[in-house]
């Protein structure tokens, strides 16, 4: 008798329907053939939906049994399709009666050899693919379950075994659909407490944080070991605005597509923050694999990317950065195939001065020679540089500053004016794909970035100087539109882009 049930296999972060056809009843020696171009994990799936079945009370097939997991030439792999087979197998040997529901939903989950489900990745895209197909929700495990009910208008039921699966199918129980959890905000960063009244000083780096979230401007703070850097990139994620839902779901997708499961308690609407290690490889931090999957810079899609100690990474997986922090996705292409991934994320560097961290420091004397710094230097390249828009130091803390007790502004007070600046944007940027400032193009650029004669002259003066490019020049007048809004002016002002231009501190100490 042959089955069919419905299921789905991630390309990228996107799910696309897989059909899984059993026809048991066959002549022949009683075993197992599986087809459809799968991967070692699915190949194995034989022997774990076979214990499945005899340890929940189930027969296995006595006959030939054919399954075919169309279409045959999209490559499937993982341990997702163990509960559409068993279900599959089920139906096709009479022991799911009343499997009309079958066509109604997407079913996917490992199986362990209890018959117990297990996660999978990409809960998510398998409700969103049902939505697209018209279905009426999907079956999952239940803990792939919960961020699927996030998709409106798809039932998500969470199943914990074969048997309660197989039962709910057949009718002899009732199971109700998950309810979608209730934000509470961007809880998990002031649970962690967070906060940048911890930062001691570093004034003019906190200036810089701001308008650079204000704004989605890319930072580089440039500052000896010990002044701040990587404290103060931790709390950015606490003063960026709250995710709209569209925004989460586009978080929760990729973080599904990458095996990170969310549970109940964390689907709190938090901007992602990634700071992968230095060693990182290029497929790492850009995305790949065999079959396509996301990498740093997408899992940082809608938050932000911090790497610190730039110079450190290798040239290679720096210069993989300049395609995507222009265009905001990544297309990546392999022998399985292609697949586009977006990575609209907030770039936070951080590098020392020098190889030794203490040039230009009143605290300790650098050892390094100029051809040694140059050569540090040189690690990050012109195209790269350009593409960050604003550069600021982070001077030492003296002792004094350190021992001072005095809180500094916290990040409720700085995020209260960075929304303030958003809000603004929105009304500007009202019907068009342009969400914040640095995401302005060429013509939006001329028409809402426009300076007089006297603020053209002053840049053009600062471009001959420091050598800048085109793009740097167009980069000035963005961070300049940013600090506007934070001062609520129409028009860009002279001190607004005076003080942007102040933010390229590393273009000033080359010369």
């Amino acid at each position: 008798m042959l089955s069919t049930v419905h299921s789905a296999a991630l390309q990228g972060i996107e799910a696309v329907p897989v059909l899984v056809e059993v026809n048991s009843g066959e002549s022949g020696d009683p075993r197992l053939i599986l087809v459809g171009l799968p991967d070692a994990a699915v190949k194995e799936s034989d022997d774990r939906v076979f214990s499945a079945l005899s340890n929940s009370g189930y027969r296995k097939p006595r006959t030939r049994t054919t399954i075919n997991l169309a279409p045959g030439d999209l490559k499937k792999e993982g341990p997702m399709y163990d509960l559409p087979i068993a279900i599959g197998i089920l139906a096709s040997t009479n022991q799911l009666p009343n499997n009309a529901k079958l066509n109604e939903f997407l079913i996917g989950g490992e199986l362990s050899l209890s018959g117990s489900t297990r996660a999978i990745r990409g809960g998510l895209a398998f409700a969103m693919a049902a939505k697209r197909l018209g279905k009426r929700g999907v079956i999952l495990p239940i803990h792939s379950a919960q961020e699927a009910s996030l998709v409106s208008g798809i039932e998500a039921y969470g199943v914990e075994s074969l048997d309660q699966a197989k039962r709910f199918l057949s009718g002899e129980i009732i199971l109700s659909p998950l309810e979608a959890p209730a934000s509470n905000g961007s809880a998990d960063y002031s649970q962690n407490h967070l906060d940048f009244s911890d930062v001691k000083g570093q004034e003019t780096v906190k200036r810089a944080v701001e308008i650079a979230v204000s704004g989605n401007h890319n930072l580089l703070i440039i500052g000896p070991p010990g002044s701040g850097k990587s404290m103060i990139a931790k709390r950015i994620p606490n003063i960026m605005p709250e995710p709209t839902l569209d925004e989460f779901l586009e978080i929760l997708q990729i973080q599904s597509a990458a095996g990170i499961t969310k549970q109940n308690a964390n689907l709190e609407r938090c901007r992602p923050y990634r700071s992968p290690h230095h060693t990182i490889s290029d497929v790492g931090l850009l995305g790949g694999g065999s079959i396509p999957g996301p990498g740093e810079i997408s899992l940082a899609h809608n938050g932000v990317l911090f790497l610190d100690e730039l110079p450190e990474y290798k040239r290679s997986a720096l210069e993989v950065l300049r395609q995507p922090l222009e265009d905001a996705q990544v297309t990546i292409s392999r022998s399985a195939g292609k697949v586009t991934l977006p990575c609209n994320f907030m770039l936070v560097a951080a590098l020392n001065p020098c190889p030794c961290g203490y040039l230009g420091s009143n605290q300790q004397e650098c050892v390094c020679s100029p051809i040694q710094v140059q050569r540090y230097r040189n690690r990050i390249s012109g195209p790269l540089l350009d593409r960050i828009d604003i550069h600021v130091e982070a001077p030492a803390l003296s002792l004094e500053q350190l021992r001072n007790k005095e809180k500094g502004e916290s990040s409720k007070d700085i995020k209260a004016r960075i929304i303030t600046a958003r809000e603004r944007q929105s009304v500007r940027f009202q019907g068009s794909s342009t969400n914040a400032n640095a995401d302005m193009n060429h013509q939006e650029i001329e028409r809402i970035c426009s300076l007089d004669d006297q603020m053209g002259t002053v840049l053009q003066k600062a471009m001959e100087k420091l050598r800048l490019s085109a793009r740097a020049y167009d980069r000035i007048r963005k961070v300049a539109r940013t600090i506007a809004d934070l001062d609520s002016s129409e028009e860009i002002q002279l001190t607004h882009l005076m003080e942007a231009i102040q933010y390229r501190s590393l273009d000033r100490s080359e010369q």
